[in-house]
């Protein structure tokens, strides 16, 4: 079992399972954990790990904790339970054992694509940019991993947050929409880099794409409408306008329309 947690739903298992499985999978003794006969540590900390799971879908924070705790006391060298662990950490504010938690999972996993991944993305999310690209290029070596369209995705996004190369990100989300072609962040983060290298009749190639989903949002329609503009297109880029202050009439995108020249 490998975890990508950043970006998958926790899984869904019934409380009387687990602990069905908990009650076959191990015994207690004075002495602390103790392996049944033919039994790994990986099976043993499993059940624990999937409780900590569980209650941590549930929001029973301190019982997923102590679960995910046991689980280690199996088996110090779970990826699963580090990363559970790192997840429920992030969730109570302690960013620093969150980290740690996330690094240990990337360490005890060093070419594994879903450790590597999620420990970028947390760097990413702390700020740490140019640290998060080492771990994202990890995780894109394995071959194995079916997920590398995100992980693109997310190296291409910690590139624009930490003002790196628009170029690097370019590729990035386009190496993305290669795996997936519909990949909704790619195409907008594409569309939105392009523009601001003046590339704008590509950018309003990815920005129709994306609104050809059907799946719009303000950062979206503000962008298309913005791209109209560049190109000389008044008619197009009311009609972009108009839809975000038809769908979107509260948003802080809609306002800044508020202030514009007439014409938008």
């Amino acid at each position: 079992m490998r975890l990508d947690l950043s970006y998958n739903t926790l899984c869904a298992i019934g409380a009387a399972a687990l602990l069905s499985a908990l009650l076959s999978a191990c015994v207690t003794q004075s002495g602390g954990p103790q392996l049944k006969s033919g039994q790994t540590k990986e099976d043993s900390a499993r059940p624990f790990v999937q409780l900590g799971q569980k209650y941590l879908e549930m929001g029973k924070l301190e019982i997923a904790k102590e679960n995910l705790l046991k689980a280690l006391t199996y088996d110090p060298k779970s990826v699963d339970a580090h990363t559970v662990l790192a997840t429920l950490y992030d969730r109570v504010g302690d960013h620093q054992a969150a980290e740690a938690n996330f690094r240990e999972a990337a360490e005890l996993a060093p070419k594994a694509g879903s450790a590597n991944s999620n420990y970028g993305l947390y760097l990413c999310k702390l700020g740490k940019f140019t640290e998060s690209r080492k771990y994202f290029d990890i995780a894109l070596a394995d071959g194995f991993y079916a997920d590398r369209a995100t992980v693109y995705t997310n190296a291409g996004t910690c590139q624009l947050l930490g003002k790196g190369s628009l170029d690097q990100a370019e590729s990035d989300f386009r190496h993305a929409l290669e795996i997936d072609p519909n990949n909704l962040q790619a195409l907008y983060q594409l569309a939105s880099v392009l523009y601001q290298k003046n590339d704008f009749f590509k950018a309003r190639a990815f920005i129709q794409r994306y609104d050809a989903l059907g799946q719009p949002s303000p950062d979206a329609l503000l962008l298309a409408r913005n791209i109209e503009v560049k190109l000389g297109h008044p008619d197009s880029a009311h009609d972009y306008a108009q839809r975000l202050r038809d769908q979107f009439p509260d948003s802080e995108q809609a306002r800044t329309l508020d202030s514009a020249s007439p014409s938008s």
